[in-house]
């Protein structure tokens, strides 16, 4: 076996041994979150202090905004920054200052490192508290790292929302937190059927302003809706909330077991929880059938990159009948994902992390029908016949909750139409 690669084995019900690999990564870095965390924080500013090579990731990543002004940019770290030539601490003080005074409407500011701010051991952590108490109570002054050089791209949500946590109210009565960002209609289809259970003291992290954020206290419950969030999990339990434990909401059996498990949590009754999920259940049902005789049979595999993959391979070959070849992700936390490992009906390749000649060697051997991957290596893919999708998309789109079941599986069937296209 590659130096770079070893089976390891770890504990959980379902003892799935897990490919470590350690080599070359294909993956985008922290601050491309920034793209859906500052449409969801409505109020904040992100301030990446780093190079222009990040300013032009962003830019990309954006696209071109003509009618707004983003809430987000770069304060750029030059030459004679980087040699240490400057006092960085006082750039960076004077433009943010002259960013609250252009932008009046910001109530929260994260300043986001990057890979050249790390490299100079910049002290982001310390600037974020001396800017906070300069101006308090208007703008809450917060830090977090984007840095690529060992995260991956849903990670920086996670830094961010962790950075949150010892910022949030405490609260001494019982309430619910749905934790990790969705598009709004999302959220509001699930917190409307949580509701409908009976469970009335429901927020969100993030919540959509500074207003909105929810209050956490040892009589708290969280339960998240994304799969990457390490460090907001640590960061809550750290605070006294109990985590419920659920497969993630992917898909007409995964929401309906997350649901479940709030209800369980909550001492809901059976009966209510059949007649509040019983019609949405029905559509979602009724969605997938119409899409399943495409995907049943067919072979998947996955590049880590979101980490997304492994419920959304769960969703995948239980509820559409498509065969797993290898689900690849780029960090696993057992106990945040072990729900779906324990769902899979057959067993996989799962791999952690990436040498990707390797991997890309077993995916060209495997030939599957699909190719979940990144952005860089989707063109390649395709140049040698290989069917893509790329990974980045699942991450945009609106896919949880039951409304949205049947649209996640068509996410998947897209290319597989394109390729019979193209081959008329």
């Amino acid at each position: 076996m590659n130096k770079h690669s070893k089976i390891e084995k770890m504990g959980g019900c379902s003892d799935i041994p897990i490919l470590k690999e350690r080599g070359q990564r294909e993956v985008f870095c922290g601050l491309t979150g920034i793209i859906w965390l500052h449409r969801k924080i409505q109020d904040a500013f992100f301030l990446v202090v780093g190079s222009r090579t990040c300013a032009h990731l962003l830019q990309s990543a954006a696209g071109v905004m003509i009618f707004a002004e983003p809430r987000f940019g770069t304060a750029i770290l030059e030459e004679k920054d980087l040699a240490g030539m400057a006092d960085a601490h006082e750039e960076l003080d004077r433009e943010v200052a002259n960013l609250l005074e252009r932008r009046p409407d910001i109530k929260q500011l994260f300043l986001v490192g990057s890979c050249p701010s790390e490299v100079i051991k910049l002290d982001l952590a310390n600037a974020a508290e001396r800017l906070s108490r300069v101006y308090f109570p208007k703008v809450r002054v917060l830090n977090f790292s984007g840095s690529g050089i060992e995260t991956t791209f849903t990670q920086g949500e996670d830094a961010c929302l962790a950075s949150l946590v010892p910022s949030l109210e405490e609260s001494d009565e019982e309430n619910l937190v749905l934790v990790g960002s969705l598009p709004d209609i999302v959220e509001d289809q699930l917190i409307d059927l949580i509701n409908e259970l009976g469970v009335k003291r429901v927020s969100v992290l993030p919540g959509r302003d500074a207003t909105k954020m929810p209050m956490i206290g040892s009589k708290s419950k969280f339960i998240l809706v994304q799969p990457f969030l390490t460090d907001t999990t640590e960061a809550l339990e750290k605070r006294g909330a109990l985590r419920i434990e659920a497969p993630f909401p992917f898909g007409e059996e995964g929401t309906t077991l997350w649901l479940n498990a709030v209800r369980e949590s909550f001492g809901i009754s059976n009966d209510k929880f059949e007649l509040v999920t019983a019609a949405p259940r029905k559509r979602a049902q009724v969605g997938l059938e119409k899409l399943r005789g495409s995907l049943q049979g067919k072979t998947i595999f996955f590049f880590p990159d979101s980490q997304l993959e492994i419920p959304l391979a769960r969703f995948l070959s239980r509820e559409c009948g498509m065969k797993l070849i290898e689900v690849g992700s780029p960090y696993i936390n057992r106990s945040l994902v072990d729900k779906d490992l324990e769902l899979l009906d057959e067993i996989p390749v799962i791999s952690e992390g990436q040498d990707v000649d390797l991997q890309l060697d077993r995916c060209k051997e495997s030939t599957p029908d699909i190719t979940v991957c990144g952005l860089g290596l989707a063109n390649p893919l395709e140049a040698e016949g290989l069917t893509t999708k790329w990974a980045i998309e699942l991450v945009f789109t609106p896919i949880h909750g039951y409304e949205q079941a049947q649209d996640l599986a068509e996410l998947f069937v897209r290319p597989l139409k394109r390729k019979e296209a193209l081959l008329i």
